[in-house]
């Protein structure tokens, strides 16, 4: 029976501490502002931002919540997003994507000020992610899994690291933190070679392919760690399920996390925490 490494135990610790560097800003004059520039009224990003908003309530970061309507032009919004760039209040700004056909989403994304990009979208923060600079952040899901595995003390040094996944939102950035952290890390992707026989010589198993169950007893072994990213439907079941086929893999490996109730869980508070560290670094330069 493998250990499950739950999300809100790490949401707890995160959440405690943004709090406490919460009030340590407050007390030197700083108030950590989250910017959510919004277009429209697509279901998933009201979730998301409710629960943006909800986190942020919990832990003393104000929110400043920018709308635009659906069919807003180009130089609308350019205005709306320079507007947060260039206001010294705000620290972060969460730009939900994609945008509206009628707008430019890599104009948007390129526009973004890196210092304030708390979610890791532009080129910048990507970079920072590469080289190991605090330039800009990490994605939030990405750093996600890297709480989770911090927090249960899982040994990354030195231990064999499989990614399943390349995407610039989670596979090739995790797997750079992974390696910063002195792991040996292996990329794998559709047009990987056997690549359950590579995953099953991994000591952590990064899921991130976006492929419901794909991940099954093959690839594992039994000291591993999962931390399964995958978010899918499960039509026959009605419900959210990861990329590993969680009953076939738990009683094999050491321990993974549930979907839900793993890294998604700790996504937000890593967002929130962005905001804070943001509003950190403009202390630093002042």
């Amino acid at each position: 029976m493998a250990t499950i490494y739950k999300g809100a135990e790490v949401t707890e610790a995160l959440n405690n501490k943004t709090m406490q560097e919460v009030e340590e800003l407050k007390a030197k004059g700083v108030a950590p502002t989250l910017a959510i520039l919004r277009v429209g009224e697509r279901p998933d990003d009201l979730s998301y931002e409710r629960g943006a908003v909800k986190r942020c309530e919990k832990v003393g970061v104000a929110v400043r919540q920018v709308v635009l309507p659906a069919d807003v032009d180009q130089e609308s919004f350019d205005r709306a997003l320079t507007g947060l760039n260039e206001d010294p209040a705000v620290h972060g700004i969460l730009m939900f994507r994609p945008l509206p056909a009628q707008l430019d989403n890599e104009k948007a994304r390129q526009m973004l000020d890196p210092a304030k990009d708390i979610d890791g979208c532009t080129d910048g923060s990507l970079a920072g992610v590469f080289t190991n600079t605090k330039t800009g952040f990490p994605p939030c899901t990405a750093q996600a899994a890297m709480e989770i595995l911090h927090h249960y003390n899982v040994p990354i040094k030195g231990k064999k690291a499989a990614v399943i996944g390349r995407s610039l939102v989670i596979g090739r950035p995790v797997a750079m933190m992974l390696m910063h952290e002195n792991a040996t890390v292996v990329n794998l992707h559709t047009k990987t070679v056997d690549p359950a026989a590579i995953a099953r010589e991994a000591d952590i198993l990064i899921a991130a392919a976006g492929q419901l169950r794909s991940v099954g007893p093959e690839y594992t072994n039994p000291d591993q760690v999962i931390i399964d990213v995958g978010i899918n439907w499960d039509e026959a079941k009605g419900g959210i399920a990861g990329d590993v086929d969680f009953d076939a893999v738990e009683p094999v490996v050491r321990a993974l996390t549930p979907v839900p109730g793993g890294v998604g869980t700790v996504t937000t508070s890593v967002l929130v925490s962005h905001v804070v560290e943001a509003a950190k670094r403009t202390l630093k330069e002042a």
